[in-house]
């Protein structure tokens, strides 16, 4: 089969050893693989793959099952699904976790459902498990165009929340407002502070979602309701930050996080039940739909690193296997 391989934070399309399935795996044939910042940052050495996974690229598929394990009894040879796996993504067969692979969508094509798993775990598991969003509460997402902001827009608003993003310009707070934000703060022009109170008359939101951290986390801190909770899921600003601890007193706020890659398959499995019950009907009936930015071809995995790099972004990016 082909891979793609690191050779010297470089991507390269070689031969690679196909894979076997395990008792409890599959092996996937990939006809698409989701795009994530978390594949730029194990390029770079920053974010190196948890014990047993494969060191290829690649944190979600989709594609046709063409051999199961030997306990596998819910995924049958010839099953088209899409699957959250801790890479090997980026190849042409990917082995997966049975229990992480759910039917693709009625309708949907593999590019679509390979945008699926990795933005859906993650705002499921950090926004209404982990952060406890009641319908009605109201919702912070930084980063608004990015696959996670566009799947934690659509998703908050078909459970009944308000939602506020930000985003880096003007046309992605424009396109955030057309997926169904209230607000879209375009934070190189106004300071998201200052706009959040404006929005809720300084009464705060009640959650955060962010992938900022650093600096960002005091100034949501400012932004958070009594009894606010602030959920991170990455540090592009930095993993350190000083904050004023009487705030987290006095307002009763909760800060929280998670990185998902490393959970075990119980955890994920939860989760997947949770949004084929609660979120693959929405999928179904077209209430929610992934927005693709853009598609490369395997051998081009350069050129879509470079694409999220850049942060132009909207919406997730594809590698059509």
């Amino acid at each position: 089969m082909r891979a793609i391989e690191i050779v010297e934070h470089a991507l390269h399309l070689q031969p690679a050893v196909k894979p076997s399935p395990a008792a409890h795996q599959v092996l996937i044939r990939v006809a698409a693989a989701g795009v994530n910042r978390p594949d730029l940052m194990q390029r770079q050495g920053l974010y190196p793959p948890p014990a047993g996974a494969s060191p290829i690229l690649g944190l979600e598929v989709a594609g046709t099952v063409v051999e199961t394990g030997d306990q596998v009894l819910h995924v049958s040879v010839g099953d088209e699904v899409c699957a959250l796996v801790t890479g090997g993504g980026y190849a042409d067969y990917c082995l997966a976790s049975a229990s992480c692979c759910l039917p693709i969508p009625a309708g949907f094509s593999f590019i679509e459902a390979a945008a699926l798993p990795e933005t859906l775990f993650t705002v499921w598991s950090n926004v209404f498990d982990r952060g406890h969003l009641a319908p009605g509460e109201s919702l912070l997402v930084h980063g608004g165009g990015s696959g996670i902001g566009t799947t934690a827009i659509q998703l908050a608003k078909a459970m009944g929340n308000t939602v506020y993003v930000t985003a880096g310009s003007e046309d992605k707070c424009r396109r955030c407002l057309a997926l169904g934000a209230d607000a879209a703060i375009d934070y190189r022009q106004q300071d998201f502070v200052e706009a959040i109170g404006q929005l809720t008359a300084d009464q705060g939101v009640n959650l955060i979602l962010d992938m900022i951290g650093g600096d960002y986390l005091p100034r949501n801190l400012k932004c958070l309701a009594s009894e606010g909770r602030l959920v991170q899921i990455a540090i592009q600003n930095g993993a350190k930050s000083e904050i004023n601890l009487w705030a987290v007193m006095t307002k009763r706020l909760t800060i929280t996080g998670s990185t998902l890659r490393g959970r075990d398959d119980g955890f994920k499995s939860r989760i997947g039940q949770q949004l084929k019950a609660k979120v693959w009907p929405l999928l179904a009936g077209g209430g929610i739909k992934p927005v693709i930015d853009s598609v490369y071809p395997l051998a081009n995995a350069e050129q879509a690193h470079a694409r999220m790099a850049s942060n132009q972004h909207f919406g997730k990016i594809v590698l059509e296997i």
